[in-house]
């Protein structure tokens, strides 16, 4: 069995006993139910429904069930899960059972998924980060601390005063640069006009502070201030979302700064994420087995050790897909789930949802399922053809 832990925990909604039973009497006594978190999946049929409305299953013969119970799911429009009760153990793999509970989901699947065999595609190139850079979060990892504390001694020419760090809770001015992740660009402290923003993607200072503008334009005169320029530092994850975790400050006391000054200490941001993404990400490139496939995510084994240990503590991650004699798509995956069985083996649902994958590597990825779509529409059009003559 599988010891599962749920990133993401399905919606689902309770069945009333009575109509629970109808369900497993007309429409699952063909179909096939697996037993939740068992793989590889372990099928159970309904083989006799007793007068009483209790259920002889029949299962795997090595199966045990936990706790004197036994959860099993199945699909129609929607994911539902049983949860049976046994009653009695009448030989290897066949229980007598009772059913007292069940529940659907509240959205149907997304995407049919596809079974893959090992030959045909593999999973490699896994790339993750050591540590997660909150929004919320006023600390870093030490590492990423070193490496802004090294730009920062290699870099106090740039102005009178330079300071860099980490968003800070109760700065009025850093808390709207870390919001927005617009940058402050004040030309000349002693000019009111040099308060509003030059351009679009600036703070405007007249709108932070509104009628304090000219206390704070005083103060900033008192302190021997010539010009200012905050510039965010904006680091992006694995699935490109933008999190401005630190900033650049440079205060000139002697001459005025200009609009270079800006753009150079952009350029500065951009390189130290470079130096920080390098220096905060890992790449394992070792080969996992996809068990299964579908437009929108996939399930992957995981043997590799190393692997294990640092998705365990990750969101999530980029990794190629590699079909057979086909060029490698780079994906990002959310993970869903992960579930380690009794050999240790790790097993990782990921969701490739939204836009965190890049939109010419989705549609080669989309081109490759299509043709699985295609043929699994044939297949169902025989059966509902064989079933409807």
């Amino acid at each position: 069995m599988l010891t599962v832990k749920q990133r993401k925990e399905r919606q689902t909604e309770n069945i009333e006993l009575p109509a629970a039973i109808d369900l497993l009497k007309n429409q699952f006594g063909q179909r096939r139910i697996y037993v939740k978190n068992s793989e590889p999946h372990i099928e159970v049929q309904i083989n006799e429904i007793l007068e009483d409305n209790t259920f002889m299953l029949i299962t795997d013969p090595e199966f045990q069930p936990s706790a004197s119970s036994i959860i099993v799911y199945g699909l129609l429009d929607k994911y539902i899960e049983f949860d049976f009760l046994v009653k009695e153990v009448r030989g290897p793999g066949y229980f007598h059972c009772e059913c007292v509970g069940a529940r659907k989901g509240t959205t149907g699947r997304r995407d049919v998924r596809f079974k893959m065999n090992p030959e045909d595609v593999v999973a490699t190139n896994f790339k993750f980060s050591k540590y997660t850079l909150e929004l919320s979060g006023f600390t870093i990892p030490t590492g990423i601390k070193v490496i802004l504390d090294q730009f920062h001694s290699s870099h106090t020419h740039l102005g009178d005063i330079v300071k860099i760090d980490v968003f800070p809770q109760g700065d009025e001015l850093l808390d709207v640069v870390k919001k927005t992740g617009n940058a402050v660009f004040i030309e000349d402290m002693g000019n009111l006009e040099s308060y509003h923003a030059p351009m679009p993607d600036m703070v405007d200072l007249f709108e932070l502070y509104g009628d304090g503008i000219k206390n704070q334009m005083k103060r900033n005169i008192e302190r021997g201030y010539k010009s200012m320029i905050i510039c965010p530092i904006i680091y992006l994850d694995e699935s490109e979302k933008s999190i401005p975790f630190a900033y650049i400050q440079v205060i000139s006391m002697k001459e005025k700064l200009g609009i270079d000054k800006l753009l150079e200490l952009k350029d500065h941001a951009f390189k130290l994420v470079d130096r920080i993404r390098d220096a905060n990400t890992v790449l394992l490139p070792v080969h996992q087995q996809i068990l299964d496939l579908s437009r929108g995510g996939a399930k992957i084994k995981i043997t590799d050790e190393n692997l294990k240990k640092s998705l365990m503590k990750a969101r999530g991650f980029i990794f190629d897909i590699v079909f057979k004699l086909q060029a490698p798509i780079t994906i990002y995956g959310e993970i869903k789930f992960t579930s380690v069985d009794d050999e240790g083996n790790m097993y990782v649902g990921v969701d490739f949802a939204g836009n965190s994958s890049r939109k010419d590597e989705m549609k080669r990825y989309y081109a490759m399922i299509r043709p699985m779509e295609m043929e699994y529409k044939k297949k169902l059009m025989k059966e509902m053809k064989r079933k409807n003559p």
